[in-house]
């Protein structure tokens, strides 16, 4: 069974995780405390670490059930299908969370001037730093080969 990224309304992600769990769907709401300062005190609350994501494992042909929970929006896709997370990368965003010397955590979108590294494809561990990014693709150059590679998605 595939982990799938739902997408939910905003605010909902601890309600849709409740409600999924209640129907007996494998879900994951990653969670970090946070101290948040009103005009007369100080509070520590959990808040999720991807907004408007839950993470669901489900086979392929139940996906359709999460549209049952309210709060669901979509699925959200990656190259026209419906992302698809990797076992490894949930745990590692569990047992990054359980660490207990981590005092922030922030998520950020790729950014023009952002150096990654590239994980799979002909380009494979070759470092790249980001020059545009659009809805529809990413201009990476790659100084050590000298390049400019533009990846088109759908």
């Amino acid at each position: 069974m595939n982990w799938y990224v739902v997408y939910t309304k905003p605010k909902w992600e601890k309600k849709v995780a409740d409600k999924l769990k209640q129907v007996g769907i494998e879900c994951y709401c990653p969670l970090i405390t946070q101290i948040k300062q009103w005009s007369d005190r100080k509070k520590k609350i959990e808040v999720p670490l991807f907004n408007s994501y839950v993470f669901v494992q489900l086979a392929d042909s139940e996906r359709n059930s999460v549209f049952q929970v309210a709060g669901v929006v979509r699925y959200l896709f990656w190259l026209g299908k419906p992302a698809i997370v990797k076992d490894e990368e949930i745990e590692i965003i569990k047992t990054s969370l359980k660490a207990p010397n981590i005092s922030d955590v922030s998520v950020s979108a790729i950014q023009v001037g952002d150096k990654i590294k590239l994980e799979s494809g002909a380009f494979s561990n070759q470092s790249a730093i980001v020059q545009e990014v659009s809805n529809n693709y990413y201009i990476l150059v790659l100084e050590t080969l000298g390049c400019i590679l533009k990846i088109k998605y759908k």
